[in-house]
């Protein structure tokens, strides 16, 4: 037996769509918000999914021996050598060390304190007129 399709009960949800009252008010605005849901659903979820990957990554430490990326772990899994307690989280092998969005990484391997920086005064004169003072041609 074939089954009828209900004209009555799609005129009626039509009548109610056309007619300006209060309950086909109520039903498009209904209809609106599951629409506008279903169209946002997707943009939610991937901010919601950017925002966990962040926190993810911000967690991760890397080996300084072996490279392995571990969570939350005070010995790397991979080789056993224990992470250092001013160790912070690093990026991952080959990635940039900070990024337009989430800002530069602070450089833990780099004690300012043991850090030399060598000036050398040059006469702006006898730079113009060509004489280095014998550092031509040394690739400095």
């Amino acid at each position: 037996m074939e089954r009828r399709i209900p004209w009555l009960w799609i005129g009626v949800a039509a009548a109610l769509l056309l007619i300006p009252t209060s309950a086909g008010r109520l039903l498009l605005d209904v209809i609106g918000g599951l629409t506008l849901t279903l169209l946002l659903l997707p943009l939610l979820a991937g901010g919601a999914a950017l925002i966990g990957w962040q926190l993810l990554r911000r967690r991760l430490r890397t080996c300084p021996s072996c490279g392995f990326a571990s969570l939350g772990t005070d010995v790397c899994p991979a080789c056993g050598s224990p992470f250092t307690a001013g160790d912070t989280p690093a990026s991952a092998p080959g990635e940039p060390s900070g990024s337009i969005f989430w800002g530069p990484r602070s450089p833990a391997e780099i004690d300012a304190r043991d850090v030399t920086i060598t000036v050398d005064a040059v006469d702006v004169e006898a730079t113009s007129s060509g004489d280095t003072g014998g550092r031509q041609g040394d690739g400095s």
